[in-house]
C-alpha cells in the first residue's frame, strides 16, 4: 500500500470565505500515484472547515447567511470563549460545517457524485492556515 501526505496552506484575506480546493487535492492525487484508495482532507485549525458541496455562488451566500444566523459573530460579549480573541462564533461554524472529508479514489480519480467539489471554509481568517491531504491505497 502507498501512503502520501501533504499540507496545503491558505490565507483568506477576509474573516470568512470559501475556497474550492478540488484542483489542489487532484494535484496531490497525481503526485501520490495512487489509483485505488481513499483521500482524507482535513482542516488543521479549529476555526476552519473542509466540506463537500456544489461550487455555486448562491449556495455559498446562503451558507454565509445561515451560519451567521446560527452563530452570529456579534455581539462578541455573548460568548464566554471570547476574551483574548473574538472568534467563538468561528469555532461553532466549524463544528457545523465539519472538520474533514474522505473521498474514494477510483481509477486514479476522485470518485465524486454529480456537482461535488471539496471546499476549505474559513471562519476566522486573515492569517495562514493549513489543510492536511492524506492519501492511502494502491
Amino acid at each position: 500500500m502507498k501512503s502520501y501526505r501533504k499540507e496545503l496552506f491558505f490565507e483568506v484575506p477576509a474573516r470568512r470565505g470559501f475556497v474550492n480546493i478540488t484542483p489542489q487535492v487532484e494535484t496531490c492525487l497525481l503526485e501520490s500515484k495512487v489509483t485505488e484508495g481513499l483521500v482524507l482532507v482535513n482542516a488543521m485549525h479549529i476555526t476552519a472547515s473542509v466540506f463537500i458541496n456544489d461550487d455555486e455562488s448562491g449556495l455559498h451566500h446562503d451558507y454565509e447567511v445561515w451560519l451567521e444566523k446560527l452563530a452570529p459573530h456579534e455581539p462578541v460579549e455573548q460568548y464566554r470563549h471570547n476574551g483574548y480573541e473574538d472568534n467563538a462564533d468561528a469555532h461553532m461554524k466549524r463544528q457545523i460545517m465539519g472538520r474533514e472529508v474522505v473521498v474514494a479514489i477510483t481509477e486514479g480519480r476522485l470518485d465524486f457524485g454529480t456537482w461535488e467539489q471539496i471546499f476549505y471554509g474559513e471562519f476566522d481568517g486573515k492569517r495562514k492556515k493549513r489543510v492536511l491531504v492524506k492519501i492511502i491505497g494502491e
